[in-house]
């Protein structure tokens, strides 16, 4: 009896190139066993629905789309009374936790990945009754990895991420925050912060950390606070794009749990989508709460 799959699909994602894909894709996956419904996406949300009402019998949800999309399939698949392993063929145009796990951008080599790979349990995060699955951000730079175009991101790599940012300096409003975990409370006024599980956003690779594992239960988090004068303004860019600068405006540090207030409602960005504006958010990493097809030969 053939397996069954629940094939979840955005079909605008990424200037829709799964049209001119998606008949090889479910051929890839007929030809390895599996009956295939194919459920493509209509409007914001969809996935999550279909995920997490899906009919019983199904033995792995594949979706399709970009990181939007994969974020909708984790949260539905984590709000499920049974969790699945997940596959996934990337068709957006950053693709960052993809990257983070060796998916090809290929689509029907991720395919191939979707049933010849192996499954990873990687790490998900919870934001307040919501879910994430590689960065929360606040503050600056929080739209600039997804409005700087890949061609200025491939030439300037790290240093274009920066730029579109500091671009921003003179009319930012910083947010009054604390920020409580295990290890310590921060307080002071800040121009940005993220909380992430991969090893680029955005497409910017590198700028998360180094030694970065995506399925240790921890977070790498950065804050920026703000500088009171150009000189201060020169030394954050110097120690993001140098780390062995170092700048009292900036926090990194690994943490499994941590819990941010505010005496306003701060915007938020999860997976590079609008996450809501929050006077109180906990964060929390749910330690390889989810299955996750990847290249035999990946990391992790």
């Amino acid at each position: 009896m053939a397996k069954q799959m629940l094939f979840v699909y955005n079909p605008r994602a990424g200037k829709a190139q799964i049209r001119s894909n998606l008949l090889d894709i479910i051929d890839t996956f007929v030809k390895a066993g599996y009956e295939v419904t194919a459920y493509p996406t209509q409007a914001a949300g969809d996935a999550v629905k279909a995920v997490r009402e899906r009919r019983d019998g199904y033995e792995i949800v594949v979706c399709s789309g970009g990181d939007g999309t994969l974020d909708e399939v984790v949260s539905g698949m984590m709000k499920s009374k049974e969790r699945l392993p997940v596959g996934y063929v990337p068709a957006g145009s950053t693709n960052d936790f993809a990257n983070s796990l060796g998916i090809p951008k290929n689509m029907l080599q991720a395919a191939d990945v979707v049933v010849n790979g192996r499954t990873f349990a990687c790490d998900v995060g919870r934001f307040n009754h919501n879910t994430f699955i590689y960065v929360a951000a606040f503050g600056i730079f929080t739209d600039v990895s997804y409005g700087t175009p890949q061609d200025t991101k491939n030439v300037l790599g790290h240093a274009a991420y920066l730029i579109e940012g500091v671009k921003r300096l003179p009319s930012v409003r910083s947010c009054p925050l604390k920020i409580t975990c295990k290890e310590s409370v921060i307080e002071g006024e800040f121009l940005y912060g993220m909380i992430t599980n991969s090893h680029s956003v955005g497409g910017f690779r590198g700028i998360t950390g180094q030694n970065v594992a995506l399925d240790d239960g921890l977070f790498e988090v950065t804050l920026i606070r703000k500088p009171s004068n150009p000189l201060e303004i020169n030394n954050i860019i110097r120690a993001l794009v140098d780390k062995r600068v170092k700048s009292e405006h900036i926090y990194t540090f690994t943490t499994e749990k941590l819990k941010v207030e505010s005496e306003e409602p701060v915007a938020w960005t999860l997976d590079g989508e609008f996450g809501g504006e929050h006077l109180t958010v906990e964060i929390e990493s749910w330690h390889q709460a989810l299955e996750i097809r990847v290249p035999k030969e990946a990391e992790g």
